[in-house]
């Protein structure tokens, strides 16, 4: 979520992770669905953080792909994203019908 570094292999994974750790994240779960199947399981949803160490705070998406291994859980694929709304701003709103009618007009 808050990296842009495709992290691919372990060393990749543990340092981010590492490197998020120090800014004291506290997460709260806002949104989820859990679905789950044989031996595995996924939640998605939506979750923010707010960091400790400066007051920052970040909503993203996210997932997670869990599966029954070796008599434990563990995490086979995890993805979290910034929300949109972070560097776009709020969606506009819809535009009124009559509104558009004008428009139309005047162009016809």
């Amino acid at each position: 979520t808050v990296s842009d570094v495709p992290r691919t292999d372990f060393s990749g994974i543990e340092d981010y992770f590492t490197s998020f750790l120090t800014k004291k994240p506290q997460g709260e779960i806002l949104q989820s669905e859990v679905t789950i199947g044989h031996n595995w399981a996924q939640d998605v949803g939506i979750y923010e953080f707010t960091f400790g160490a400066t007051g920052d705070k970040v909503k993203g998406r996210y997932s997670f792909v869990y599966v029954w291994e070796d008599g434990e859980w563990k995490i086979n694929h995890h993805h979290s994203s910034v929300m949109p709304e972070a560097w776009l701003g709020a969606a506009p709103k819809p535009v009124k019908k009559n509104i558009v009618k004008r428009i139309l007009a005047k162009l016809s």
